[in-house]
């Protein structure tokens, strides 16, 4: 089932999402739910804060993006009670990222290139490595929703302050978008 996507203002999206049991009740439809509300918005990836659960899961599908980057061909995973341990910022990068929470808003974030994370997969296996490249990138965004924080929290006050009447817009459900969204009551 396609789920609506929490814009920004939505507090849930501020909150630090809890870990779950691995009895959680409905896993496996919530991460298939996720994944197709994913698939549905065009992302690459999804938090579960972005639905309105405060609880540490996150999908990823980077098969999407496997005509840019072949080696995530077929990559589509699922990431629960997922934490970042270590940053490596010994080579950080900047890209532009987007954010479904955030309809129309990219802006550069410089982020490390390698991280070690600590995690679930949807088999509930439990990962602890070191993962390089975009898909480092992508998981320290969607893990930022897990701590309650946005991409936008990295932006400079300069870029925040020209992004300002955007951010006013979504706070007033004012979205233009080809996904169904939850935006904050007035």
């Amino acid at each position: 089932m396609v789920l609506p996507v929490y814009t920004y203002g939505q507090p849930v999206l501020r909150k630090v999402a809890k870990d779950i049991p691995t009895d959680y009740p409905g896993l496996q439809e919530l991460i298939q739910n996720m994944f197709e509300t994913n698939t549905a918005s065009d992302g690459v990836g999804l938090a579960a804060p972005q639905i309105g659960k405060s609880i540490r899961v996150v999908v990823i599908d980077l098969d999407v993006l496997s005509d840019s980057f072949p080696e995530y061909k077929g990559f589509r995973h699922a990431f629960i009670n997922g934490h970042i341990l270590e940053f490596d910022d010994s080579e950080t990068e900047t890209l532009e990222e987007g954010c479904l929470s955030l309809p129309g808003i990219h802006e550069g974030v410089t982020r490390a290139k390698r991280i070690h994370v600590k995690y679930l997969d949807e088999n509930l296996v439990e990962h602890d490595e070191w993962i390089d490249g975009y898909l480092a990138r992508v998981i320290q965004h969607e893990f930022d929703h897990l701590e309650g924080r946005m991409f936008i929290d990295h932006l400079s006050a300069f870029r925040k302050q020209m992004i300002n009447g955007k951010l006013k817009a979504l706070l007033q459900g004012r979205i233009h978008c080809n996904y169904r969204v939850k935006a904050p009551r007035k």
